[in-house]
């Protein structure tokens, strides 16, 4: 059994590492959600584990990942209201404005996106189960890599 990932981001190396850790991950618009009372947007993601890939093993795993301190949440791309929909996350970077603030800008793919202002970054990823195999690894129409349905996705 893989040790379940958890990880903190305080400055843009930090996310930087989060963001490769979740390239590739799976998220219905319906999973995620921003808490304005306690500043928190937060995301169940279907993670894939890029680490057991290297080692042979094409999984995926259920991961949550949240920003504190987040004052104001702007998307584009795509309507909350379609929650069943599912987005293919590519990136997360970190745009300082005037310190410790700046925004925090998650790319799907199709052109969706999500950018959250920030008072600092402050962030969480922790894998919360459960893990399954997947057929092929995560490829994009540029690689040579096959494409990863996320089959079996819980």
């Amino acid at each position: 059994m893989p040790e379940l990932l958890r990880l903190i981001a305080l400055d843009p190396d930090d996310l930087a590492v989060i963001s490769a850790n979740l390239q590739d991950a799976l998220v219905r618009i319906g999973d995620m959600t921003y808490l304005s009372r306690s500043k928190r947007f937060v995301i169940v993601a279907a993670r894939f584990d890029w680490l057991r890939a290297r080692a042979g093993s094409m999984e995926r795993c259920r991961a949550g990942l949240h920003f504190e301190r987040v004052l104001k949440v702007a998307r584009s791309g795509f309507s909350q209201g379609d929650g069943d929909t599912v987005l293919n996350l590519l990136s997360i970077v970190f745009e300082e404005t005037e310190a410790p603030a700046g925004r925090v800008v998650l790319t799907f793919s199709a052109g969706a996106a999500i950018r959250l202002d920030v008072e600092c970054l402050e962030a969480q990823l922790r894998d919360i189960g459960p893990r399954w195999k997947t057929k092929a690894q995560p490829g994009h129409l540029d690689d040579e890599q096959p494409q990863d349905s996320g089959a079996g996705a819980k």
